[in-house]
């Protein structure tokens, strides 16, 4: 697939800045190892909620600039199938009708299935035409490199409402590593939580419990 030409520019975590490298042949392994193009934005009455997510995924903190956002990175980091995150990776940059175009996307995932670059906004918002417009040639430009394009909105609540929920157990190192050996070797897909719990007797339900859930 054909996209508009682009150019890419990245801060490296050591400082280094990256400008106008194309887009079809910037280094995956650059783009994926960045640190974000735009900084918090804070300011007297700002709509966004701002902050930093500690990621189970990346072992460290992911910025996110609302609440959705942060809503899309608590999917990724509960997604088995990503292994990397990447806050405002990068900015993207074309011209289209003669006029310069720039964007920075939300955040970049390296899954199993390859580079997925991510959008979130609110589904309301994806009526105004400059935001179609904008995700449009992003979209053609991402995927002309073989890559994934996502439009992320409002998940369903009660999902979100369960990974937040579990999202308080995916730090694998605070539990006893003999009880995570002793569930997977138990292999409990399709029992009840209950019954999960008091398959390990030896050990104090609340532990049990805690590991079940991660």
């Amino acid at each position: 697939m054909d996209g508009p030409t682009a150019a890419v520019s990245a801060r490296s975590r050591d400082g280094k800045c990256f400008e106008g490298l194309s887009w079809r042949t910037a280094p995956i392994d650059l783009l994926a190892s960045t640190t974000p193009w735009r900084t918090f934005r804070w300011y007297r009455g700002q709509k966004h909620y701002s902050g930093a997510y500690w990621s189970a995924t990346m072992r460290d903190h992911v910025i996110y600039e609302s609440r959705l956002e942060l809503a899309r990175l608590l999917f990724a980091d509960f997604d088995p199938s990503v292994h990397h995150i990447t806050a405002q990776p990068f900015l993207m940059k074309t011209v289209l009708a003669g006029k310069v175009r720039k964007h920075i996307p939300d955040y970049l995932l390296i899954t199993d299935k390859g580079p997925v670059v991510v959008d979130v906004t609110p589904r309301q918002r994806l009526r105004r035409p400059e935001v179609a417009s904008t995700f449009d040639w992003t979209w053609q430009t991402v995927e002309s490199r073989g890559w994934r394009y996502e439009v992320w909105s409002e998940p369903p609540e009660a999902e979100l409402d369960n990974i937040r929920f579990l999202s308080g157990y995916r730090r694998d190192w605070l539990f006893p590593p003999e009880i995570l050996d002793e569930l997977r070797r138990a292999g409990l897909d399709g029992v009840l939580l209950d019954e999960a719990v008091r398959w390990l007797p030896g050990w104090p339900e609340p532990h049990v419990r805690a590991a079940v859930y991660h």
